[in-house]
């Protein structure tokens, strides 16, 4: 089962990111974007990158790419977990989990996830227990299928994973490969409002580690400009799960950008668990830039 899983999921990639490329390149032979025939090696002029779009610090990811040949970082400077389960209380930290993105194609990034450091405090019976440890490593291709100008009234990408066994198994890593695919839309509303919706599947371990099952992903987020520099934002983010040995996640939340220029952002986000299953609250303040 293993190694079907793992199996599928580098052949969705490898499918997907062919058929981006033959995207890009019949755009470019029909002349529908002048900006498609950037590339990593041919960098998009700066006065014609559009603008800053991050997959932070909302769960909904952006449909939008980074620019051909440019590169882009986004990271949480820290980020906290508390969770009560009976008896049991979690505290987790993760200190600087990073997206490392480049531009491979005008319509294509790669994306390196990692989490270089994972803190966790459980306390149960008057006892208390910590681990600490490198997390979890993703690697992601992100294709827009439209609207990556932002030109239009709605947005649309697919975004293969795969998750490396990169996480120590103090922290709750697996010894096992795992992955999904992700479709995020970007919709336009009136009055300047935006609204982002996701559906995602994931293949994951069970809680035992014994086998696969599947996740259910599904978010919307709306967001409004409140000032030319500040935007906000509201979100519901829920989770079905399949032979995971866990229940439906549901949390809710929202959280602030803010503009530094044209290629730069700080935010937070904060979200607190509805379900049962769900982790208590999660709270997060980070940093986007390209170059």
């Amino acid at each position: 089962m293993r190694n079907r899983v793992g199996a599928f999921i580098v052949m969705t990639c490898v499918v997907v990111l062919a058929a981006g490329g033959r995207a890009a390149r019949g755009a470019a032979a029909t002349g529908a974007s002048e900006k498609s025939r950037y590339t990593l090696f041919d960098p998009t002029p700066r006065e014609q990158m559009r603008e800053l779009s991050t997959d932070r610090p909302d769960v909904t990811e952006a449909p939008h790419t980074v620019d051909a040949g440019h590169f882009q970082v986004e990271l949480s400077l820290v980020e906290y977990t508390h969770d009560s389960d009976g008896g049991a209380k979690l505290d987790e930290f993760v200190v600087l989990p990073t997206n490392f993105k480049v531009g491979l194609l005008n319509n294509v990034d790669l994306q390196l996830v990692v989490e270089p450091y994972v803190h966790q405090r459980i306390r149960a019976g008057g006892n208390e227990d910590s681990a600490e440890g490198l997390g979890a490593t993703q690697l992601r291709v992100k294709i827009n299928l439209w609207g990556n100008e932002g030109d239009g009234q709605t947005a649309l990408a697919i975004m293969p994973f795969v998750q490396f066994p990169t996480a120590d198994d103090d922290i709750g890593g697996v010894d096992n490969v795992e992955g999904g695919i992700a479709v995020p839309l970007a919709v336009k509303l009136p009055n300047e409002w935006d609204l982002g919706l996701m559906a995602e599947v994931d293949f994951l371990r069970d809680v035992d580690d014994q086998g696969y099952g599947i996740a259910f992903l599904h978010t919307a987020a709306i967001g409004h400009a409140i000032t030319d520099k500040l935007g906000g934002f509201a979100e519901y983010v829920g989770v079905a799960n399949s032979d995971l040995g866990i229940g439906y996640l549901a949390s809710v939340g929202g959280g602030i950008t803010y503009a530094i220029g044209d290629d730069a952002q700080l935010d937070a986000a904060a979200y607190v668990g509805l379900s049962e299953d769900a982790d208590d609250f999660t709270v997060r303040v980070g940093l986007s830039f390209r170059i």
